[in-house]
């Protein structure tokens, strides 16, 4: 399995958390959950966090079975997609910005 992080650093805009995080939920993840191949879609956001983690307002993940899915799902226009809607979110109701090139290769030991 692997994930691929977004991770967006900077703040929500003053009075907009409610609203950016609708755009989050409504706009943006739907796409994510179209990506091809993927296994899992979650969205935190700073108040959902542990204690102690990073100070990220919103870190998103998708999980794929291997590298060749996540190489196939980059490629897809889901991606372009998203990208667009992330821009507009991130323009209207955050400071800041997003990292996109994050992945973590999760190993299961039996």
């Amino acid at each position: 399995m692997i994930t691929r992080f977004a991770l967006f650093e900077g703040s929500v805009k003053p009075g907009q958390t409610d609203a950016f995080r609708a755009a989050v939920l409504e706009r943006l993840v739907p796409l994510w959950r179209q990506f091809p191949g993927n296994t899992d879609v979650r969205v935190m956001f700073s108040d959902d966090r542990d204690e102690g983690a990073p100070e990220f307002p919103l870190i998103l993940a998708i999980t794929y079975p291997d590298e060749a899915a996540m190489e196939s799902a980059l490629d897809s226009p889901f991606r372009a997609q998203s990208r667009d809607v992330t821009g507009e979110i991130v323009a209207e109701h955050f400071d800041g910005r997003i990292h996109h090139h994050v992945t973590q290769l999760n190993e299961f030991k039996a």
